[in-house]
C-alpha cells in the first residue's frame, strides 16, 4: 500500500457512506495484568446509535494516521508461521456467519495477549468492512447516476486502545446544600489515542493483498516488534529513522565524518529525483551500486568495493537495499539541522549549497548566503563589512 491507498480509505471511514460499509464490530475487554478474556460483545455497527459510530470512525481514522514506514508498516508474512495470523484473518475475512468471524478474532485476541498483560485495561475492537473503490469517477452530466464500476474490497481492521481511570470529584448539591464526593465507577475507553492495530488484507489500486497486512505503531518509530512478529507474524521491518541511519553511516565510512554542504545538498538532490522519477510504481530502493552512483554524481570519488564492504559491516547484508523515502522524506519541506553550541539552525535541503563553514578572525563560522536582509523578531539585520 502507498500513501494514496490509505488515504483513499481513511477518508471514506464516516457515517452513513455509501462507498464504505462495516457490516460487525467485536469489542473485546481484557484486565489490566492479567492474560484471560474478561468479556467480549458482538453487534451490527449500524445498531450503534450515530455518536458512538462517529467515536469509532475517528478512532479507525487514528489507526490509519502517520508517515510510511514511521508510523504505518505493510508486513510481508512470514512462511510457514506456526498458528499463521494469516490464515486466521484470512478465514476471518471469508466467514459468513458472525459466529464464525468471532472465533477467528478470538484467536487473534489469545495470540495478543498470550505471556503479554498489559499495564492497564484495554479493549481490543475488530471490524468487518467492505471498501467499494470506483474504477471510473462519477460522471455528473451522464443520465445514470450510478458509478459506472467498483473494486470491492472486504477487510478486518483491529484497533488496541488503553483505557483510563474513572474521574474524582468533589461536587456541591444546590438542593441538599453540602458537599459530595462523586466517583464514577466505569473505566473510560481511550479512543483518541489508539495503541496499535492493523488492516487486513493491503489494498492496493484497488486489488486486495491477502499476503501482506497493514501494522500501525502506537508511536512514530517505535514499533512493537513483539507484535510484529509474534502476533501478526509479519516479516522483520526497518524504520524509516533506521534506514537513514544506515544511510549516514555507510557515507561516513565511506567518506568520513566531515562532508561539503554543497556535495550533501547535491547527494540529496540526486536522492530527491530518484524519489519523484518512481513515484507513482513501488517505492525505489538504493543498493551499494546506487549509493556509488549518487556520490559519484555529487563529485565524490569512490570505490564500489569500499561501499559494498561499508554495507556489510553497518547491516551485515552487502545487498542491503535503502527506501529512498527514508533517506529524503518530504525533501521540499524537510528541515536539515545544522548544530552548534551556539546556536541550532534548520535549512532546507535544496538550500545547503548556501552554508559554509569559514575561519573568521581566528574563529570558526558558519556563514549563509542570502538574497536580501535577515530579520531577527521582525528588525532587520545590518549590514556589516567581513573585515570589520
Amino acid at each position: 500500500m502507498d500513501k494514496k491507498d490509505i488515504a483513499g480509505i481513511r477518508r471514506q471511514l464516516k457515517v452513513e457512506n455509501d462507498l464504505l460499509k462495516i457490516t460487525d464490530i467485536f469489542n473485546v475487554y481484557i484486565m489490566k495484568e492479567t492474560t484471560d478474556i474478561y468479556h467480549h460483545q458482538s453487534q451490527p455497527f449500524e445498531m450503534l446509535d450515530t455518536d458512538q459510530q462517529e467515536l469509532f470512525m475517528n478512532n479507525f481514522k487514528k489507526v490509519l494516521s502517520g508517515q510510511l514506514d514511521e508510523k504505518l508498516f505493510e508486513l510481508k508474512f512470514q512462511r510457514d508461521a506456526e498458528n499463521s495470523s494469516q490464515f486466521i484473518l484470512h478465514r476471518g475475512l471469508l466467514s459468513s456467519e458472525v459466529e464464525d468471524w468471532k472465533e477467528q478474532m478470538l484467536q487473534m485476541t489469545e495470540k495478543m495477549i498470550k505471556d503479554h498483560p498489559y499495564e492497564k485495561d484495554v479493549v481490543i475492537t475488530f471490524i468487518r468492512a467492505e471498501y467499494l473503490k470506483p474504477v471510473k469517477s462519477r460522471n455528473d452530466e451522464a443520465e445514470e447516476s450510478e458509478r459506472d464500476a467498483v473494486y470491492s474490497n472486504p477487510f478486518i481492521l483491529c484497533s488496541i486502545n488503553k483505557t483510563e481511570e474513572p474521574k474524582k470529584e468533589i461536587q456541591f448539591d444546590y438542593v441538599e446544600k453540602e458537599f459530595k464526593y462523586k466517583i464514577e465507577v466505569d473505566p473510560v475507553i481511550d479512543l483518541k489515542n489508539p495503541m496499535t492495530g492493523f488492516l487486513f488484507p493491503a489494498i492496493t489500486d484497488g486489488a486486495s493483498d491477502v499476503n501482506h497486512v497493514l501494522y500501525a505503531a502506537g508511536k512514530a518509530n517505535e514499533p512493537d516488534y513483539r507484535f510484529i512478529e509474534d502476533v501478526l507474524n509479519g516479516e522483520e521491518i526497518m524504520t524509516a529513522k533506521e534506514d537513514k541511519a544506515v544511510f549516514e553511516e555507510v557515507i561516513k565510512d565511506v567518506v568520513g565524518d566531515q562532508l561539503n554542504p554543497s556535495t550533501l545538498a547535491n547527494v540529496y538532490g540526486e536522492i530527491n529525483r530518484v524519489v519523484e522519477e518512481n513515484e507513482e510504481d513501488e517505492a525505489p530502493k538504493l543498493d551499494y551500486k546506487d549509493v556509488e552512483r549518487v556520490l559519484m554524481q555529487s563529485g565524490e570519488k569512490v570505490e564500489s568495493e569500499k561501499i559494498k564492504t561499508a554495507f556489510h559491516r553497518v547491516t551485515d547484508d552487502e545487498g542491503y537495499e535503502l527506501k529512498a523515502s527514508s533517506i529524503v522524506p518530504k525533501y521540499k519541506s524537510k528541515s536539515i539541522k545544522i548544530n552548534t553550541k551556539i546556536a541550532n539552525i534548520s535549512i532546507s535541503p535544496q538550500d545547503l549549497e548556501y552554508v559554509r563553514q569559514v575561519n573568521y578572525k581566528g574563529k570558526r563560522c558558519i556563514m549563509i548566503e542570502i538574497e536580501e536582509d535577515a530579520e531577527i523578531d521582525g528588525f532587520k539585520m545590518l549590514p556589516e563589512a567581513f573585515g570589520e
